[in-house]
């Protein structure tokens, strides 16, 4: 694990102010993108939030201006002079804070409004950029590290980052008109207030960026502690978790990390409070100190009532409104900063899937491996080596080794999930690269070992192998006949209309071997599937459901290519042509017969086998 990011501090040199100053307007390069967000997401409410937003901003200096002629006309009138100007002027202010007030009111309404489309955008965005992701990608720590932080924190940005650009634009506004009001006064009064908020805008700043690299370094932490949730929290690990007991030392891995994230936040916490709280204080001592001054310029006669008054307010509102415009261009900076995952994750570029092809010259060759070789990013050692198959239509192929051998590998890369890096795969002869992708997998049905049990209905479960056909009612029907799980979908208690799973309501457990049959019968939805690939089908069930899955399969293979994965070599003889892996590379091949003659590895598998039955 890299050393934690050193600890915030202020600047000490002007070289290094000047990188701080270079490293906060860099990260201000995203505010255009995310306006372009929100304007696409709904121009209404934003043109709406824009329009409140400035009127919010000019109401205070002129609701201060009118408190200075409220107080001269006061003064006036005591006087001699007109009594009805004081309520004259009343009646204005009333006007001005009414309209403050509505604007308020329907700045939070466009804000609520746009923050619920808003994220559901940015979601939306980042589901659809999960879903070009190719599956090397996926099995990128780095890049799930960067779809963690996108979901975690990046979704609910670009919307502070926005509300905080309007703050900005309002504070500057009341900023103008306080200003203007304290320059009749003096311009050593603006001079002061400027001074007084940029040291605490400049720690904050620092400790902005700080918050994000700490947020950043720790990523793996987070997804750990996620999945140590999930491994809690969830039915499918509680069995194992219960029985093995070591539910305690989950929670203290959890808690360990919880640790240790704390104290990073601690340490910068404190950092934070005692800075804030010093430049706070000298703040307040330039606000009293202005206070002081204008009292003395009123006591000398220099300044009359109302205009103490007025500078009073406008230096008091103007020091907030310096402040608040300040913090909102430093929360600006670290929207900027966490919004930068979000464009990150936006912008990284999909893994090539070429190909235009949907079909192939000659559509008797079948499907051909010549030499292909395949090795894992990041792996010293090839997953595959040399292998060279031919399967014929109508034909089915059966592959056996151990475990790592290269089976699943090896049907990865026949559904693109993976590129070979020698060698090439053919269908139909054509080159799988030349294939258009969507068109390749659609002449591909697949059951694959470590298959999903979606929390959807039984129906739907089904549907999901064919999602041109995903609420085909009959089409499910046939499927599961065709697997054998029609007797069990239809016996549910609302037949294929049962919600699976326990996660919901009214849900359905089935047991393993339900699951599989379901499973395969998602795989048989396509019924224009050109290859069937069964990558340990039958794991889970007994012996009789075996022979009978297996029956109705070989009924329906007629045309078809089959691939089949299997450590039961009572399915594995029914093969037309069997491969045995080792080490990723073809050891053995020929029929049940041929091989048992051969006397190799695969006789001795099927002989060690075969002993367990007598």
């Amino acid at each position: 694990m890299a050393p934690p990011p050193p600890p915030a501090r202020l600047p000490r040199s002007l070289p290094e102010a000047r990188l701080l100053a270079s490293e906060f307007w860099q990260a201000f390069t995203h505010a255009p993108r995310a306006l372009r967000l929100a304007w696409q997401t709904s121009p209404r409410l934003l043109l709406g939030l824009l329009v409140w937003t400035l009127l919010m901003g000019a109401l205070p200096s002129a609701i201060a201006w009118v408190g200075h002629g409220l107080v001269d006309s006061v003064v006036a009138a005591q006087r001699g002079g007109d009594r009805t100007a004081a309520i004259r002027w009343v009646g204005l202010e009333l006007a001005l804070v009414l309209t403050l007030l509505v604007a308020q009111r329907w700045q939070l309404l466009c804000q609520s409004l746009l923050r619920a489309q808003l994220g559901h955008t940015v979601h939306v965005h980042i589901f659809e950029k999960a879903l070009t992701l190719s599956l090397p990608q996926f099995e990128d720590s780095q890049t799930y590290d960067l779809l963690t932080r996108a979901r975690r924190e990046a979704s609910t940005r670009p919307l502070g980052l926005i509300t905080k650009l309007l703050n900005v634009l309002q504070n500057a506004v009341s900023l103008l008109g306080f200003s203007a009001l304290l320059m009749t006064l003096s311009p050593w009064a603006v001079l002061a207030l400027a001074l007084a908020g940029l040291p605490a805008f400049l720690a904050e700043a620092r400790f902005s960026g700080e918050a994000f690299r700490l947020f950043r370094y720790r990523a793996p932490e987070t997804r750990m502690q996620m999945y140590l949730e999930t491994l809690m929290a969830r039915e499918d690990s509680a069995k194992e978790v219960k029985v093995f007991q070591f539910g305690p030392r989950l929670l203290q891995r959890y808690r360990d990390i919880y640790l240790q994230v704390y104290e990073e936040d601690r340490a910068l916490t404190w950092r934070r409070h005692r800075w804030g709280l010093a430049l706070a204080i000298l703040a307040t001592l330039v606000l009293y100190g202005a206070f002081a001054w204008l009292a003395l310029q009123t006591s000398a006669g220099k300044l009359t009532l109302g205009a103490m008054t007025a500078g009073l307010l406008a230096f008091k509102q103007g020091q907030q409104a310096f402040g608040a415009l300040l913090q909102a261009i430093g929360g600006l900076y670290e929207d900027n900063l966490y919004i930068s995952t979000l464009f990150e994750l936006l912008d990284l570029p999909a893994d090539p899937e070429p190909g235009d092809a949907s079909t192939g010259p000659d559509p008797q060759d079948g499907l051909r491996f010549e030499e292909v070789a395949f090795t894992y990013p990041g792996a010293d050692a090839p997953a595959l080596a040399g292998i060279s198959l031919h399967l014929k239509p109508g034909q089915t192929l059966a592959l056996v080794g151990a475990n790592g051998s290269g089976k699943t590998t090896l049907i990865k890369l026949l559904a693109r999930l993976y590129q070979p890096t020698a060698g090439r795969i053919l269908l139909d002869g054509r080159d799988l690269q030349q294939w258009q992708p969507a068109a390749l997998r659609l002449r591909i049905g697949v059951i694959f070992q470590d298959f999903l049990r979606y929390q959807f209905l039984a129906g739907e479960n089904v549907g999901v192998g064919d999602d041109r056909h995903y609420d085909d009612e009959v089409r499910w029907q046939q499927a599961a006949d065709r697997a054998a799980a029609h007797e069990t979908l239809a016996g549910l208690p609302q037949g294929y209309r049962t919600q699976l799973g326990k996660w919901f309501d009214g849900g359905r457990e089935l047991s393993g071997g339900q699951w599989q049959r379901v499973a395969l019968a998602r795989a048989l939805m396509r019924t224009d599937a050109q290859i069937l690939v069964l990558d340990e089908p039958t794991s889970a069930m007994d012996a009789a459901a075996e022979v009978e899955i297996f029956d109705r399969l070989q009924d329906q293979a007629a045309g078809r290519m089959s691939i089949l994965i299997s450590h039961r070599f009572s399915t594995v003889r029914r093969a037309d042509y069997i491969a045995v892996l080792d080490g990723g590379r073809v050891v053995e091949r020929g029929s049940h017969v041929e091989l048992l003659a051969a006397d190799g590895t695969y006789a001795r598998l099927f002989e060690q086998q075969a002993q367990g039955y007598r």
